[in-house]
């Protein structure tokens, strides 16, 4: 299956904002039921049959964001726009990102990075951009998205008010 990140909007049928409902609903269509996992969690996260981890985060019975951990295999991927972002290397990722949007690295974690006009954010454990035997640094783990604003401070949102007001 290959599931496309649409920044702010969401990723497949799990759509930013709907309710704790519909995206629970919405995380059930994406589970493969000939191969269900122990380690599902209804509500939470399922894991297909490739290793693909889909997360749900929900505050106040509202989608917030999304997240998606790296598959074990390509039968599952996960693109933004052309960018396959777990089979590409992450040092690839982030300069063919950079084609479509704005992207740094974390302010506090200099392996991660954030895309802040979209919201999407990138994680590995650690920076190792030369090995690609040592998977957790050299490809991206997790993406995230969700609306631009989900990591700000209370300042910061208040700002970001009073820029789009």
């Amino acid at each position: 299956m290959d599931l496309h990140l649409a920044p702010p909007t969401g990723v497949g049928p799990l759509h930013i904002g709907m309710t704790r409902e519909d995206a629970n609903a919405a995380l059930e269509s994406l589970r493969d039921l000939s191969a269900v996992s122990e380690a599902d969690r209804p509500g939470q996260h399922i894991f297909r049959p490739s290793g693909l981890m889909v997360s749900i985060h929900c505050m106040r019975d509202v989608l917030q964001a999304v997240e998606l951990a790296r598959p074990m295999d390509t039968t599952d991927r996960v693109f933004f726009h052309d960018v396959d972002v777990f089979a590409l290397p992450a040092r690839e990722v982030v300069a063919r990102m950079r084609e479509h949007t704005p992207i740094e690295a974390h302010q506090d974690d200099p392996a991660s990075f954030v895309a802040p006009d979209l919201l999407l954010s990138f994680w590995r454990a650690f920076e190792a951009d030369d090995d690609p035997d040592d998977e957790q640094g050299y490809y991206f783990t997790t993406v995230l998205v969700a609306r631009p604003g989900y990591y700000d401070t209370p300042a910061e949102a208040e700002e970001r008010l009073r820029r789009n007001s």
